[in-house]
């Protein structure tokens, strides 16, 4: 985390308003809240338009008019929500009468603050409206849970492979849309925009009767119809795109555009994805990282629950290693031979809650010469590791990172990294089996990781000998019940009194969704995807895998909860709760999900015994 400028700091620590906040408070204004500066006679906002923040002058004057009344405000002095009253914030404006440098808090930081120091209301009288007080917050929940079948209003407009660009031009006016699909035997091939249209036939002054598959966008990005809204903006944000085909399984059911989503307005998430994909440095991403754990708090005042907050904090470390991955092949050129970086554990399955561990490696084509290609990735992995480690995601203790040589090789050591743990499981590998069993490929040459994991998984399929050995080392992390099944705490220690909601509730459903799919060789990686696939194809029942999301879903929701209490507190965030922050409901809930957990362990370790 970058130290905040000293000078800012000394401002707010000689305030009459924020002087009073924690040394922890005033930092998080400094990193959170916005710099603006402006020219002499520049207009800083106009009359109804500065309802969406409090502002500070740091140096300068600043002159408020309304027909011929005039105010000129100074250093220190400050306006806006909070304190401005909104008959006057919607009639005067607001200009720079001198140089003028301001300090911007915006509603969901400002509500944060006063949430977390109830003096401050005596400092700032004018109440938010709740609706603003966290307005990226509420779209963000409603885009998190709409599908993108909500957004699908008409079937997609398709084209044989074969169209001239003039015939699919008239498509696009008869039909009123901007995209058209290219489709042979029903499959879909490609996507024609608009944007194709103007920048490659338009610009170019191609004939009319080109084939449009000479200026068409081939193996598009697409999302199933199933997929949650705020992943089809995380998509479009991260590759610049405008249009995406929505899949009903191998069927195009439509297409959605940024416009079909923007209209439900965007979110703190997806702004922070697209300054992430707009730094050019790692110092620019260091500075956009400290904004994590707010989103967190955001997603939390939203009630979003916690495996879909966990799936934005990972989609977000998704674009921090994109970016990285950018940045390192501008410094170092392109590569040498294709490779895929492939994200492991938590962030392979998309539970990642704010700051985590690293967990990563490369795998990388089979053309690959360690004399020729070596010091090539030996710079890409280390310079990508440690841009995160910067960012915050801490460097892995267990060194499980590309940036150790073990884990960066080639396509076919990787083949045999596998077969060995499948066919020796000794402690050793079913250590290692819990972070690499567990990939998702972010980067590169992305088929490299679906061959591996196709080969995996024929390797582990009614496996039983190899099952069991996963089921003995998942018994280690049972749920924290008593002999008679009342929930246990630790007894001593520095985290004396809590559950560790991490090793002992969330670990081992994770490891019971992975070993049904590995049993039956399920490519799925998230956790509750794999209980939901696992219930489809019989290696558990219905009723199991219901409960067993249930559980999963809840003791995920309490951990994002306990963490952003933590975090609004100043602290950093842990895994240790105290169960006095539990209501008597929500202790019966939790002590239902652990008897659901161990349950299930019992009818595995029957099912997979030597």
């Amino acid at each position: 985390m970058p130290t905040p400028s000293s000078s800012l700091l000394e401002f707010l620590e000689t305030h009459r308003t924020w002087g009073g906040l924690s040394q922890t408070e005033r930092e998080l204004i400094a990193n959170e809240a916005h710099v603006c500066s402006f020219r002499t006679g520049d207009a800083i906002a106009l009359a109804g338009q500065w309802d969406d923040a409090l502002f500070i002058i740091l140096d300068g004057k600043v002159r408020a008019s309304y027909n011929t009344q005039n105010l000129t405000l100074t250093q220190g002095e400050q306006f806006g929500a909070g304190l401005t009253k909104k008959e006057d914030r919607d009639v005067f404006i607001l200009h720079a009468d001198a140089d003028a440098k301001l300090l911007k808090l915006s509603l969901p930081l400002l509500s944060h603050l006063l949430e977390t120091t109830p003096l401050l209301r005596w400092h700032l009288p004018v109440a938010l409206k709740r609706n603003h007080a966290i307005p990226e917050a509420a779209q963000s929940s409603e885009l998190l849970n709409m599908q993108l079948s909500e957004f699908v209003k008409r079937a997609p407009i398709s084209i044989p492979l074969e169209t001239d660009i003039q015939t699919a031009a008239r498509m696009m006016r008869e039909h009123g849309v901007s995209s058209l699909l290219l489709m042979e035997d029903k499959q879909l091939h490609g996507v024609l925009t608009d944007r194709d249209m103007r920048n490659r036939v338009v610009a170019e002054n191609l004939p009319l009767n080109t084939p449009v598959t000479q200026v068409a966008t081939f193996k598009p990005f697409t999302l199933d119809q199933n997929r949650p809204a705020f992943e089809a903006l995380l998509l479009m944000a991260r590759h610049n795109i405008h249009h995406i085909p929505v899949m009903n399984g191998a069927t195009p059911a439509g297409m959605i555009t940024t416009t079909d989503l923007t209209r439900h307005h965007g979110t703190s998430a997806v702004y922070l994805a697209r300054d992430i994909q707009r730094q050019t440095t790692v110092d620019g991403l260091v500075t956009v990282s400290q904004r994590i754990n707010l989103l967190q708090r955001h997603l939390a005042a939203a009630n979003t629950n916690g495996p879909t907050t966990a799936q934005v904090i990972t989609t977000i470390t998704d674009a921090f290693t994109s970016k990285l991955i950018q940045l390192a092949h501008n410094t170092l050129g392109p590569a040498p031979v294709p490779y895929a970086w492939i994200a492991a554990g938590s962030q392979a399955r998309q539970e990642q809650t704010a700051k985590s561990d690293q967990d990563n490696c490369m795998i990388l084509d089979d053309s690959y010469d360690p004399l020729l290609h070596g010091d090539y990735f030996k710079a890409f992995a280390t310079q990508v590791c440690e841009g995160l480690a910067a960012c915050g995601y801490i460097l892995c203790p267990g060194d499980m990172m590309a940036m150790n040589d073990k884990w960066r090789q080639p396509l076919r050591q990787w083949r045999e990294y596998f077969q060995y743990w499948v066919r020796q499981p000794d402690p050793m590998a079913l250590m290692l089996t819990s972070v690499f069993f567990d990939m998702r490929a972010t980067d590169g040459a992305i088929e490299l990781m679906d061959e591996l994991r196709k080969e995996m998984l024929n390797d582990t399929r009614g496996n039983t000998l190899f099952l069991a050995h996963m089921v003995v080392n998942a018994q280690k992390l049972r749920p924290p019940l008593g002999l008679f099944g009342n929930i246990s705490v630790i007894r001593s220690g520095e985290h004396a009194g809590t559950v560790d909601l991490k090793h002992t509730a969330l670990a081992p459903m994770v490891d019971l969704g992975r070993i049904y799919a590995l049993s039956s060789g399920l490519p799925e990686v998230n956790t509750l995807e794999r209980i939901q696939q696992a219930a489809i194809h019989g290696s558990l029942s219905e009723q199991g895998a219901q409960d067993l999301q249930d559980a999963y879903k809840f003791i995920a929701t309490l951990r994002v909860k306990h963490q952003t209490d933590l975090m609004q507190q100043g602290r950093h965030a842990d895994n240790y709760l105290d169960l006095h922050e539990l209501s008597h409901l929500e202790r019966s809930h939790l002590k239902d999900a652990f008897g659901v957990i161990q349950s299930l362990q019992t009818v595995l370790s029957q099912r997979y015994h030597f």
